[in-house]
């Protein structure tokens, strides 16, 4: 985090000095223009990798990358803003060989796509750049899927290329939340906080071209004109392998862990298994109505870590055996939809221990708390 507040600092005191050299540059002929996708990480923010566009051009001395992923931590009221999904990132300018120089120190691959453009297109891209840069159009409204580092590299070389040509291939057939599933497989518990805090949004088809790696992939096959788009692929750096195995971070020891509730059959343990999931349903239900990321609006989990579950417990505390079972079996209710609704959707597995656990939980205290009816003799 220190280390993005120093480069901040630097690009905001040496800004002036870019704004001189390359607003001012000619690209020659032999400028070449290239789009660099940089590996994942197992930090929250890097599990998704990077885009940026790099300009070169060794007769201009020119060697610099524009990078649209920059956010200042000290904005007020940060966390706030990031949550509610009004929170500025900003296009920022840097000497190629320091960011390569990051990445592979952080042990992030970085692969460049050099692409197939005449001079007069990467003259025009660089202007593009540069006029964004030191513009009231430097900074945007950050959106997981809709407006990120990537979308806006795609957007600033289509608009170059006069039209969509670097897009997603047709038919989509696969979710928003199918792509993204597969790149928490070894973050187990990361995947299953996006899964719950997600909503429809990602059930739907992936239109928008939105992740580093997906783009690179598309870019392998996208042309323009009748030629490859892309006329030279490099990998600058491979990432060594790392150790990837927890013992804990993995849906075997999460599934244990709440089935452990079943089998223990206590009805406190319940009670605060009920309570987390309840406070879990509170929390999705605030976010989704303060939030502007259409992603975690319209949350459908909430019928599974539903808030009712707390005056459940309310009731629960003052032995109100009615209320008790009437609200049991609305929860039952919630789930049996809740699982018609995502039967064919991939966090279905995820989920699976809860909903096993839930229901069991909430039948035995519908069971217990039901109404008795005198038997008439």
């Amino acid at each position: 985090m220190s280390r993005i507040r120093l480069v901040i600092l630097f690009l905001s005191l040496a800004c002036p000095l870019f704004k001189g050299f390359s607003q001012s540059a000619i690209l020659s002929d032999s400028s070449k223009v290239s789009i660099l996708t940089i590996g994942t990480a197992n930090e929250s923010h890097t599990l998704y990798g990077h885009t940026a566009i790099r300009i070169f051009d060794a007769q201009r001395g020119l060697d610099n990358i524009y990078n649209f992923g920059y956010f200042d931590f000290d904005t007020p009221y940060f966390l706030a803003k990031f949550v509610k999904g009004d929170l500025q990132y900003f296009v920022a300018t840097d000497a190629y060989p320091g960011f390569e120089y990051n990445y592979r120190q952080e042990n992030r691959s970085i692969y460049e796509q050099v692409l197939n453009l005449t001079t007069v297109q990467k003259q025009k891209l660089l202007d593009e750049l540069n006029k964004t840069l030191y513009s009231d159009e430097r900074f945007y409204t950050y959106k997981f899927i809709d407006k990120n580092c990537t979308t806006m590299v795609i957007d600033k070389v289509n608009d170059v290329l006069g039209s969509k040509v670097i897009t997603t291939k047709k038919p989509v057939t696969i979710t928003y939340r199918e792509i993204l599933n597969p790149y928490l497989e070894n973050s187990f518990f990361q995947k299953l906080g996006i899964n719950i805090i997600f909503g429809p949004k990602t059930d739907k088809k992936a239109e928008v071209l939105f992740l580093p790696l997906e783009l690179m992939n598309v870019l392998k096959t996208t042309t323009y004109e009748g030629k490859p788009l892309v006329s030279e692929t490099k990998t600058i750096f491979e990432a060594k392998p790392e150790k990837a195995f927890s013992f804990w971070n993995n849906i075997y020891f999460f599934s244990a862990l709440i089935l452990l509730v079943v089998v223990l059959k206590n009805n406190k343990v319940y009670a605060f298994y009920f309570a987390i999931l309840g406070l879990l349903g509170v929390f999705l239900s605030l976010v989704g109505f303060y939030s502007l990321h259409e992603e975690v609006r319209w949350n459908y989990n909430v019928l599974l870590f539903n808030p009712t579950l707390l005056v459940l417990l309310y009731f629960y505390k003052k032995k109100n055996r009615k209320w008790i079972s009437n609200l049991s079996l609305f929860n039952l209710a919630c789930i049996a939809i809740y699982l018609v609704i995502i039967i064919n959707k991939a966090q279905l597995l995820l989920f699976m221990a809860l909903l096993i656990t839930s229901t069991i939980g909430l039948a035995r205290f519908a069971r217990k708390n039901r109404k008795i009816k005198p038997v008439n003799g």
